[in-house]
């Protein structure tokens, strides 16, 4: 799975009506709507769009025949292993009707071209923890983040030790949760959290 590394702009002309592609990556549906509020132009003739987040996707026609603008969008970005990523088509009209198979092929080609000229990066899976720990492991289990380049998100001390909230990559949080145990006898507690 891949999303975008930043927001990019894409914009072509075909049969005279101008479409111009932004697409941005986002973490969350409010993201996607916050995204899709700032580029819009409620000038153009339509804004179409489709958005995908791991399991949740939308899209819209904006006033296109059903299916024939937002549908082929998702599909670009479903088709070319995109995740986390909302679409924007602005088509300007132009005075030529492009008929159903024209939008099709203008909405999800322009999609499709935007997404193969944007600068991508690969989703690595991720998951956090909470650890619990008193002072005298701290050392040691910052060496161990090192290790396994596990992210620190939340530090917080109290009178016995430390709380620690963590991401780490799916791939290496087997080993690191083993090791972390190994290391401490199991004396540090580590719970899985929901993201």
């Amino acid at each position: 799975m891949f999303t975008l590394k930043k927001t990019v702009v894409f914009e072509e002309e075909i049969k005279k009506s101008r479409f111009i592609v932004n697409a941005s990556p986002v973490h969350s549906t409010d993201e996607a709507f916050l995204f899709l509020k700032s580029v819009q132009d409620l000038q153009a003739s339509h804004n179409c769009w489709a958005y995908r987040i791991g399991l949740q996707y939308r899209f819209s026609d904006d006033g296109e025949p059903g299916g024939t603008a937002g549908k082929p969008i998702l599909n670009a970005i479903e088709r070319n292993d995109f995740d986390q990523l909302i679409i924007v088509v602005t088509r300007y009209f132009g005075g030529t009707k492009l008929g159903a198979g024209g939008l099709i092929r203008a909405y999800g080609g322009s999609a499709v071209k935007c997404l193969q000229s944007a600068p991508k990066c690969e989703i690595i899976p991720e998951s956090q923890f909470q650890i619990e720990t008193a002072f005298e492991w701290i050392g040691p289990i910052y060496a161990m983040f090192d290790k396994y380049k596990v992210e620190k998100l939340k530090e917080t001390y109290h009178e016995n030790g430390i709380l620690l909230k963590i991401k780490i990559n799916l791939s290496d949080q087997d080993f690191f949760i083993k090791n972390l145990k190994d290391l401490s006898s199991g004396n540090i507690k580590i719970n899985a959290l929901e993201e």
